[in-house]
């Protein structure tokens, strides 16, 4: 055993130098050894707090992963739909002589925009000019064609082909809940004439329902009129009907068409569903109330019923 006032391993005192060489030696080679050894000691507990207080290292940054645009908002809401109608055989049929009708139904608006109003006399058309509280944009309709040979009132007096009325319409919204809305369109094929519409409606919101009602009033020139409501000599000599009189000649002329009023249920069941019922009454006036087709063998009270279903997407556009 190696001694000395702490008891070290030999191992540790022939690494420092101790007990080697004379007395004398080993005394001076103690001595620096100790000094050695103390300041040893003492470096190492400021090294160890050093460390301590050191930051720990941070972790290498992990490789960015590809990253993707996400894919762009949708702009427009787009509502396709149908709509069945229920309405006068031919213009100035009867009380309870009816035909049956149909149609596609389309819209498109920006997306966080309520839907937009339709009335069920409304044409087919969209804002291409908005203003605010007015809108402007094309409009167009169809008048069905009438066949002689559907209704024996009708006999002789010819058929009255298929037609295409298009022109403008225009929106004065005075109101968010109050719409006058007026249509001009010019016909092509079976009538040649110009039609011009004139509606109000006051549009009244309530939970998931949207009602709708107000007058109308239509205005028609004589190219317009004449082919449904005018008779001409062979016309009348061929309107014999057993059990009715000969229909007189007869020139119908531009003027008041007629006036009336109509109403409009809708029902939103979500974002996406709708559905719609209508009824609208139109007063023949002027000269198509006159005609003796009219008079003798139809009504001028003329009522329409509708019932239809429209369903919205949201879109990116094309363009």
């Amino acid at each position: 055993m190696c001694s000395f006032v702490i008891d070290w391993p030999c191992d540790m005192m022939a690494v420092l130098g101790w007990g080697l060489g004379s007395r004398g030696m080993r005394i001076v080679r103690r001595s620096r050894a100790l000094r050695a050894a103390v300041a040893v000691f003492a470096v190492i507990p400021p090294a160890i707090a050093l460390a301590a207080d050191l930051p720990a290292q941070a972790p290498a940054p992990a490789v960015a992963s590809a990253s993707y645009p996400p894919p762009p908002e949708p702009d427009w809401i787009v509502t396709i739909g149908g709509e069945l109608r229920i309405g006068p055989k031919w213009p100035g049929a009867p009380d309870g002589t009816f035909g049956l009708t149909g149609g596609p139904l389309f819209s498109i608006r920006k997306v966080g925009t309520p839907p937009e109003y339709f009335g069920p006399r409304d044409s087919f058309g969209f804002t291409i000019l908005d203003l605010g509280q007015i809108k402007i944009g094309p409009a167009v309709q169809i008048a069905w064609p009438r066949k002689a040979s559907s209704d024996t009132a009708l006999n002789g007096l010819g058929d009255v082909n298929f037609a295409v009325q298009a022109g403008a319409f225009a929106e004065y919204w005075p109101a968010p809940w109050l719409r006058l809305r007026g249509e001009a369109r010019q016909g092509f094929g079976g009538e040649t004439g110009v039609t011009g519409d004139l509606f109000l409606d006051a549009i009244v919101p309530a939970a998931q329902f949207r009602f709708s009602a107000g007058p109308r009033l239509t205005l028609q020139s004589t190219a317009a009129v004449s082919p449904y409501f005018s008779i001409t000599q062979a016309q009348s000599i061929g309107s014999t009907v057993a059990g009715l009189p000969v229909l007189p000649v007869y020139h119908a002329g531009g003027g008041l068409y007629s006036y009336g009023a109509g109403g409009q249920v809708e029902y939103f069941f979500d974002p996406q569903w709708a559905a719609h019922g209508f009824v609208e009454y139109q007063r023949l006036t002027g000269s198509a109330a006159d005609s003796p087709l009219v008079i003798q063998r139809g009504s001028p009270n003329q009522f329409t019923f509708g019932l239809g279903a429209t369903y919205a997407f949201t879109m990116h556009p094309w363009w």
